[in-house]
């Protein structure tokens, strides 16, 4: 008897469909073929222990499974509850009516109870796509997807629940939207800029890259307060919205490994800072199986480097790519993937190998070569995509211990930061989400100037000597400076700010 069940499996954050085809016939042979993996192969202990958890077994005859397509790799367990549903029905030992209207995917323990699995936010996706009503996950895994609306999403505990489901006896049901989800504790209550004394010129610079989401370098000695203002970014940064939610939720739910723990959508945005010891696997994503790096973790989000300038070379160029594309490719012999990596680039760095040059306290022991070429690791064409540069001082002492001068908090910022946000949303609708994304017909559009301001800009430019990049730069943080200042038009003093936020090497 030939039954058919189907799973997902993902290529990226894109899910496919792998039909599991069970054909149990007379003999007596095992043979589970489409290219699976030693972790697929194995599932044949698993499921023959499981099923005597439920009083079913493993027939003692013929059995053929074939994992369509053949020619697509299947990698890991979460094909168990598969293949376990498809021998049960194939066999005879129950009969599943509709079973070909779910999308199963699990990975069975010994006594039958079920494993959580990656990848499930794509696959049911991908199950609405294709008409499935129905998806089967693990319950750990299940609340990650309750969001996708048009298919019933089914959590079980066991394998017992797994068949009650197939059967239709209505013992478990659906999952509900209102089921209570943990929410992830913010990090950024620890960091809140009213705990940032002085440094008014660095948090303003916060604010305008928060804005527009603008990539922004931190350069200044040792004890500045670089790492703090990094950390309290996010607290400034307004919550996602629905689709970049799904987006975000997507690359953790396919990268798997307990990187989110959260449930349901991930509300905000990441925050993600790799030490400067991390390979370029790690940042960019690939390895065996593919998985997205740091730079896709933090789409939607913040990656912060720091002391960038301790990162090898070679890792850091290959960041030109996603800085400009906000997506990186991962190319295999037998495969592309592509996963998008829309984040906020913040980085610091001392200005020398012992952190000291410029101060006037002669502290400083590097020579002239040693600070050339500690900079000199920082590239031009990366330096050129980093929109502002920003110089962070020591805070003066009468400064760091004046009493009762209360700073501005984090939530006064953000609120100006989601002012913003919400004009450029308006502004450009669903082409784009923020002013760093604006292509050359938004700039024509949107960042017109006029003969004041474009006299301004030209003396800027041939003064500094400045790239084409960085004309392109300037006008999309003054347009995000004009939007903080709630202006229709790019004005002389928007512009001025802009052209400061430039680094000239």
């Amino acid at each position: 008897m030939l039954c058919r069940t189907y799973c997902g499996t993902c290529l990226g954050v894109d899910a496919v469909t792998v039909t599991i085809e069970v054909d149990v016939t007379p003999g007596i042979s095992f043979y589970l073929v489409g290219l699976p993996d030693s972790a697929v192969r194995e599932s044949q202990q698993r499921i023959t222990t499981a099923l005597q958890s439920i009083g079913c077994k493993i027939p003692g005859r013929r059995i053929v499974i074939n994992m369509a397509p053949a020619d697509l790799k299947k990698e890991g367990s979460a094909y168990d509850l598969a293949i376990a549903a498809g021998i049960i029905c194939a066999s005879g030992q129950h009969d599943f009516p509709n079973i070909e209207k779910f999308m199963i995917m699990g990975e069975l323990a010994l006594d039958g109870s079920i494993r959580p699995v990656r990848g499930v936010l794509p696959v049911a996706e991908h199950a609405r796509k294709q008409g499935f009503t129905s998806c089967i996950f693990p319950i750990e895994s299940a609340v990650e997807a309750l969001e996708i609306e048009g298919v019933e999403i089914y959590g079980v505990h066991d394998l017992e629940e797994v068949v009650s489901i197939l059967l239709g006896e209505g013992r478990v049901e659906p999952m509900s939207k209102d089921i209570t989800m943990p929410q992830i504790n913010r990090l950024y209550k620890e960091y809140d800029f009213s705990d940032i004394k002085g440094q008014s010129g660095a948090k303003r610079a916060m604010e305008v890259a928060a804005a527009g989401a603008h990539h922004i370098l931190m350069n200044g000695s040792p004890g500045t307060g670089k790492s703090f203002l990094a950390k309290a970014l996010p607290s400034i940064l307004p919550l996602m919205n629905r689709d970049e939610s799904v987006e975000t939720s997507k690359i953790y739910s396919v990268a798997g490994g307990g990187q989110y723990k959260g449930g349901g959508l991930i509300k905000e945005r990441p925050f993600r800072s790799p030490h400067h010891s991390s390979s370029i696997y790690a940042l960019t994503g690939g390895g065996v199986n593919s998985l997205p790096g740091e730079i896709s973790l933090a789409h939607n989000g913040v990656l912060y480097l720091d002391e960038i300038a301790e990162f090898p070379k070679h890792v850091l160029e290959i960041l030109r790519q996603p800085l400009e594309d906000r997506q990186i490719s991962i190319s295999r012999m037998k495969h592309k993937i592509t996963y998008p990596s829309n984040f906020m680039l913040v980085a610091s760095m001392n200005p020398c190998p012992c952190g000291y040059y410029g101060e006037n306290d002669g502290r400083c022991v590097c020579s002239p070569f040693q600070v050339a070429r500690y900079v000199a690791k920082l590239s031009g064409p990366l330096i050129d995509r980093i929109d502002i540069h920003i110089e962070v001082n020591n805070v003066p002492a009468e400064m760091l211990l004046k009493q009762g001068a209360a700073e501005e908090p984090s939530e006064r910022v953000r609120e100006r930061v989601s002012a913003a946000r919400d004009l450029q949303k308006q502004r450009y609708g669903n082409e784009c989400n923020t002013n760093s994304q604006m292509n050359q017909e938004h700039l024509r559009r949107f960042c017109s100037l006029g003969p004041d301001e474009q006299s301004m800009l030209s003396s800027a430019l041939n003064k500094l000597n400045m790239s084409a990049r960085s004309y392109t730069r300037i006008l999309k943080v003054a347009r995000t400076i004009a939007d903080l200042d709630n202006s229709t038009n790019i004005k002389t003093t928007h512009l001025a700010e802009a052209i400061q936020y430039r680094r000239v090497r």
